[in-house]
Formats: C-alpha cells, sequence, structure tokens
C-alpha cells in the first residue's frame, strides 16, 4: 500500500509541475475564464488531459514491447537524460525571464465555439499536436521508478499524472472566474518555470540514484 501511495504521490506532483507553468494551453484557460465563464475554460484542461492520457497510454503499450533487460534499461537511461533537458529547459527559461522581466507572450483568441465541447476538442487538439507531450511520457513511463513496478505502476504513475494536471486546470479556471485573479506579472512565469526546473531536476536525480543502485 505504502508503495502504491508513493507511485501515486510522485505521479500527482508530476502531474502538477507540468501543468502549472505558463503556455498556450494555460492561457487559452484563462482568457476563457475572463470573458467567457468556468465551463468553456474548464473545458480546454479536460481536453488536454484527455489528450494526455491517450499519449501515455500509447507511450505505455509501446514501451510494453520492449521485454528485454536491456531494451528497459536503454529506456531507463533515455528518460532520466530526457528529465535532465526538461529541467535545463525550463530552468533557462527562468533564466531569461529573470533577465528580462518580460510577460509570457499570449496566444491569439481561439475560434473554437465558445461552449465547453468547442474548448474540449480545442484542448484535445493542442495536447496530441505538442511534440513535447511525447517526450514528456517517454521520461515518466521509461523512469526508473515506473521500470521498477512494470506495466502496472507505469499506469498507476501516468494515471496519478494526468489527474495533478486536471487538479491544476480545476483550481486556475475557479481562480479566473471566481476571484478573478490574474498571472500575467512578469514574476509569475519566473517562479513557475524556477519551480518546475527545479522538480524536474529533482525527479531525474532520483532516478539516476535508482539506476546506480
Amino acid at each position: 500500500m505504502s508503495e502504491a501511495l508513493s507511485l501515486v504521490a510522485y505521479g500527482f506532483v508530476l502531474g502538477w509541475s507540468v501543468a502549472w507553468p505558463p503556455g498556450p494551453i494555460n492561457a487559452e484557460m484563462i482568457r476563457r475564464g475572463l470573458t467567457r465563464g468556468f465551463r468553456p475554460a474548464f473545458g480546454v484542461g479536460l481536453g488536454a488531459c484527455s489528450g494526455d492520457a491517450l499519449w501515455a497510454l500509447a507511450v505505455i503499450l509501446g514501451a510494453g514491447l520492449l521485454v528485454t533487460a536491456s531494451a528497459r534499461e536503454a529506456l531507463t537511461w533515455l528518460s532520466t537524460a530526457l528529465l535532465f533537458a526538461l529541467a535545463a529547459l525550463f530552468l533557462t527559461g527562468a533564466w531569461r525571464e529573470a533577465r528580462s522581466r518580460a510577460h509570457d507572450p499570449t496566444i491569439e483568441p481561439a475560434r473554437a465555439a465558445a461552449g465547453m465541447r468547442g474548448g474540449y476538442f480545442l484542448g484535445l487538439g493542442m495536447a496530441l499536436t505538442s511534440p513535447w507531450n511525447l517526450a514528456f511520457w517517454l521520461a515518466v513511463v521509461g523512469s526508473a521508478a515506473s521500470q521498477r513496478h512494470g506495466i502496472t505502476g507505469a499506469f498507476v504513475i501516468a494515471a496519478s499524472v494526468v489527474l495533478g494536471a486536471a487538479s491544476w486546470c480545476l483550481v486556475l479556471c475557479m481562480a479566473t472566474t471566481r476571484l478573478r485573479l490574474r498571472f500575467s506579472g512578469a514574476a509569475w512565469p519566473l517562479i513557475a518555470k524556477s519551480a518546475t526546473g527545479l522538480v524536474m531536476l529533482g525527479f531525474a536525480l532520483r532516478g539516476l540514484w535508482l539506476l546506480m543502485r
């Protein structure tokens, strides 16, 4: 039970860490929340989480074909390297934010339908067409923690990641529609990217430590 809870916590924290940095999906949820209300905004988040779930399923089933020990070890090393790369990406972005103090650009208003259905398909399309998601799910499924617990552990972690991301979407949409909080200040991208980079670095170091054992 303790190992299962550990996997759930691992995936949930990872889901939050990748969901909250400023980006096109968050920008669209904020825009819709401020202008159209909760349902259209949350529809975007649900669509994005559905896209993540499809990516996770595809990668897990594909990774399950790697039955040899050497192939699984290679996947684990690859995932650890990807985590280090993602950490470097976010920390570099935070460094640039600290130097320029510039706001993240917002995306152009979407032409999708105003309702929850239109937001859902917009978020789904954004998630499915993002090359970042493939790299992210390769890193998650191939992580040392996932490899230690097999395909069952991979599904538990993936479900927890999606749940963590969905909970962030819920919090963000409620904040923007009910409290009218605005995350457009120059400090927000810096804080979000720095925290995410450090979380990614921590997971990468943990995976490296497990490999070295």
